[in-house]
């Protein structure tokens, strides 16, 4: 009995570190615009401002874990978040061992100019690869000047194989497009 809880906290725990390499989460309070310069406009094709156009593509991101209560980082780590013109959108990080997780896959939207959430899910794995549990990652970011970066901030939640919410966990990131 206690070898199987701490193979759950142990995949757990390995759950959270996925979920802050997520991509994103917004540092509320910057502004999109830098030095009173206004922001790029992005069209479509009728001319009309194109919210889906600005976060499209592929993005280096640095996860910062944090404690929830205090805001102090536990440890940061590079990932790579691929934002589809579809609306959804993948995560692939260094965080945790492949092994012990699959890729984030989920979904985003854009709800101003500048500002998007993103929500993504991953099973993990105990190192003799039976599912142990998933993660639900949630972030709301902010595109920044130039459109080339932004940050976020949001929360993961881990549940074991039966749907429970084991804990929530806390995480920033930052990004920049990948070129």
């Amino acid at each position: 009995m206690k070898s199987q809880l701490l193979k759950v906290i142990g995949g757990t725990f390995i759950a959270f570190l996925v979920f802050a390499t997520a991509t994103s989460v917004t540092i509320f309070g910057q502004d999109a615009q830098r030095d009173g310069a206004e922001e790029p406009k992005i069209e479509d094709a009728q001319g009309r401002p194109s919210h889906f156009a600005r976060l499209v593509g592929v993005w280096d991101t640095q996860v910062s874990l944090r404690v929830c209560q205090t805001g102090a980082v536990i440890r940061t780590f590079p990932s790579l978040g691929t934002f589809h013109a579809d609306g959804t959108m993948m995560d692939s990080t260094s965080g945790i061992p492949q092994g012990a997780k699959t890729p984030g896959q989920g979904v985003w939207t854009a709800t101003d100019d500048v500002n998007f959430i993103f929500r993504f899910k991953s099973f993990s794995f105990d190192a003799a690869g039976n599912p142990t549990g998933w993660t639900v990652i949630t972030h709301y970011g902010r595109l920044r000047y130039g459109l080339d970066q932004y940050s976020s901030a949001g929360n993961a939640q881990v549940f074991d194989m039966n749907g429970n919410l084991l804990f929530t966990g806390c995480s920033t990131t930052t990004a920049t497009r990948f070129q």
